[in-house]
């Protein structure tokens, strides 16, 4: 695979990244290609090593490891090494759903299992998978056939994020007629609005869904299942129901004054900002949210990084980013070893930009808000915090994080944003199928099955697994679809 002694002879080199002071201008996408004869260097790095972990996508030590699609990895690599590029997606394809939203929103669990990466830099099997993908856009590769023959089974997907568009484009391939509900109006769930466009530009999910759609798949949207329509009546419609609504109930930060106005969950602020540039066609960007303000961030994940962008670009005074936790540090210990996920330090763009414009790293550790601080008008103004301690709870044995007594000190705020991820499933949609629930409020199902505890209804992506990854929910997208399909038809091909 690749070429031999490759990643012996080349560095890594990554595609280009518009500057700072350029990109913090625009809400367009920053990372640019390598040309085609750099990203065949690039991907002859691969060593064809006897054990791909890259592709394994397992659990190890409560972590992924590898791709959960189980990408062929170093078979792309070395088409890609070898310029036969039509091959490469044809074998990306064979596992994978939608590459070009992977290929910019992933964390590239591959490459963190890369082998490569043990004493040197990993192969950029991310890079190369959006060279991929592109060029079979470029070339009319990728398209949605409309299946010749239907089954006459009728199917609803209830979301429109990357397991339920995953699951709807299977069945209908198989000859299933779906139907995806989506209660926003926009198709594409968190990648629709979770997801800033700088990072995933939108027009890449229109040009999946009008070939989705093209196929016979039917999108309604500003369609609630459980308010606007109900379960049973779903249910009588449809041959099966997937539920693939997300894990969409925030998590909140129970402190005194949260009445305050200028407090906010993320991804309410991301999907707003979204909206209104998505409305007026990128050409009115809404700087009032955020212009001259001073902006605290609860979180230190993808969510809250992705507010430290969008905040800079919209004129913000200040941004800062709060993680409970301690600073990781920037290489591994020998308590994660490869090809654990690695716990290292790490700066995502957000970061960057931040760095570049305000001269440090708007991340604080260790660190909450104790309280917030309002106006005589109820608009928050500054907020108090507090820093944490690591402290082993004596009764259970587990370390928990614990206010410093004496530590609390004001910081001004007049925007927050809560980025400290989600507790669960819609109490609302779960009620209206009376499904079966676990301790974290996922919909509840046999190990490693998708059926819920209600007949024809499913369960697939973050309402199932609880918060996690669009790669990961694509796989859960692509699993339900064969077990709906084997519980239809009595045997599946998918």
């Amino acid at each position: 695979m690749g070429k031999i002694n490759g990643f012996l002879e080349h560095a890594r080199e990554d595609g280009r990244v518009r500057p700072e002071e350029e990109r913090v201008r625009d809400f367009k996408e920053f990372h640019e290609r390598l040309e085609p004869a750099a990203q065949s260097v690039q991907a002859g790095r691969c060593m064809d090593c006897g054990v791909p972990f890259c592709q394994a996508g397992v659990m190890i030590s409560g972590m992924m490891s590898g791709c959960p699609l189980h990408n062929l990895v170093p078979e792309i690599n070395d088409l890609v090494y070898r310029g036969r590029y039509k091959e490469a997606y044809k074998r990306l394809s064979m596992t994978h759903s939608f590459p070009e939203f992977t290929s910019r929103v992933c964390p590239a669990l591959c490459e963190a299992a890369c082998a490569c990466g043990v004493h040197d830099a990993p192969v950029s099997t991310k890079e190369n998978e959006k060279s991929v993908i592109e060029y079979a856009y470029e070339h009319g590769l990728v398209r949605e056939e409309r299946p010749e023959v239907r089954t006459g089974k009728r199917i609803a997907v209830v979301g429109s994020g990357p397991a339920g568009l995953a699951a709807a484009q299977l069945l209908n391939r198989r000859g299933h007629e779906v139907t995806v509900y989506e209660r926003r109006d926009r198709v594409g769930g968190l990648l629709r609005y979770g997801i800033p466009n700088m990072k995933l530009d939108k027009a890449l999910i229109d040009r999946r869904i009008a070939l989705m759609e093209e196929a016979g798949v039917r999108f309604e949207v500003n369609r609630d299942i459980g308010r606007d329509i109900g379960a049973e009546e779903l249910e009588k419609e449809f041959d099966s129901v997937i539920l693939c609504c997300g894990a969409s109930q925030p998590r909140d930060i129970a402190a005194p004054g949260r009445e305050a106005h200028g407090i906010f969950f993320a991804v309410d602020f991301l999907s707003e900002v979204t909206r209104r540039l998505l409305d007026s066609g990128l050409k009115t960007v809404p700087y009032e949210l955020a212009r001259d303000k001073d902006v605290v961030i609860i979180g230190g994940g993808d969510t809250g990084n992705d507010c430290v962008g969008t905040c800079i670009r919209l004129g913000a005074r200040s941004v800062t980013q709060l993680e409970m936790m301690a600073e990781p540090p920037e290489q591994r210990l020998k308590t994660n070893p490869w090809p654990e996920w690695p716990r290292i330090l790490k700066v995502d763009y957000g970061q960057e930009e931040a760095i570049w414009k305000f001269g440090h790293d708007p991340r604080v550790y260790q660190t909450t808000v104790k309280e917030f601080i309002k106006d005589k008008e109820g608009q928050l103004k500054e907020v108090v915090l507090v820093s944490l301690k690591s402290v082993r709870d004596a009764a259970t044995g587990r370390m928990n994080m614990v206010p410093v007594e004496g530590s609390e000190r004001s910081c001004p705020a007049q925007l927050v944003l809560i980025a400290a991820g989600f507790l669960g499933s819609e109490k609302y949609v779960t009620d209206a199928f009376k499904v079966e629930v676990d301790t974290r409020t996922n919909i509840k199902t046999e190990p490693g099955k998708h059926a819920s505890s209600r007949p024809k209804v499913y369960a697939a992506g973050d309402v199932h697994t609880g918060q996690s990854l669009v790669v990961r929910a694509i796989a859960e997208g692509r699993a339900v679809a064969a077990e709906v399909d084997c519980a239809l038809m009595g045997y599946t091909n998918l």
